[in-house]
């Protein structure tokens, strides 16, 4: 692979942010708004698929109703948001960070949740210092993952990172594919929103631990 060094963009729920506690608490809070019965982890990691009103029509047998979507989705949120402060770093994921950092190579974090959110989570963490670049979600909620990867890649070309040299480290297939949209590589971790049988679908390495993640990244980036 030629270009810059290896790179890592990290997704953060699931992945670096061991949230699936408060997301599944947050889940079952909107579900209730309509009614809807609570659903275990299991069962989320089973159905959960990205953009998100999928995954409620799997949950539900239909497409939610744009006002149904509005209510649900602000439910979650203020659920979510209210517990997330309780939730803690992924196990390693501190020396992983600084690991990588220290040999070298550099490393990004893009995230689905709203920008304005993210960047005080991620500093409360006091990891932000590890990243060339934090960027979380503009615009609206039920979108994917894979446009803005295309920014975030493309902010980060004059510091040498290349698509080639690039693996995205995430829980979801919806990482796989944005990551095969810019021509990166993609790892994906058991620990957050998926299943592993939901996960081998995406035809990338599947790992049970972060370290496990960072390790297969080092071979894939060459």
């Amino acid at each position: 692979m030629s270009g810059g060094g290896a790179h890592i963009v990290w997704d953060w729920n699931g992945t670096l942010l061991h949230d699936i506690d408060a997301v599944i608490v947050a889940t079952n809070a909107s579900f209730a708004e309509f009614g809807f019965a609570p659903i275990t982890l299991e069962t989320y990691r089973d159905l959960y698929v990205v953009p998100v009103p999928k995954f409620y029509e799997r949950l539900m047998g239909r497409l939610p109703t744009e006002e149904e979507w509005l209510v649900m989705d602000e439910t979650f949120h203020r659920y979510y948001w209210a517990a997330a402060d309780d939730a803690g770093l992924a196990e390693g994921a501190l020396e992983l960070l600084r690991g990588w950092q220290a040999d070298g190579l550099t490393q990004s974090l893009l995230s689905l949740a709203p920008h304005e959110k993210l960047l005080p989570l991620v500093r409360t963490h006091g990891i932000d210092g590890h990243f060339l670049r934090v960027d979380g979600r503009t615009g609206p909620s039920h979108t994917t993952k894979a446009g803005h990867l295309v920014r975030h890649m493309a902010a980060m070309e004059s510091a040498g990172v290349t698509a080639g040299r690039t693996v995205l480290i995430g829980d979801a297939v919806d990482d796989a594919l944005a990551a095969a949209h810019v021509g990166a590589r993609a790892v994906l971790y058991t620990g957050g929103s998926h299943s592993r049988t939901s996960l081998e679908a995406a035809g990338v390495p599947v790992v049970d631990s972060l370290a496990e993640a960072v390790a297969t990244a080092r071979e894939l980036a060459g």
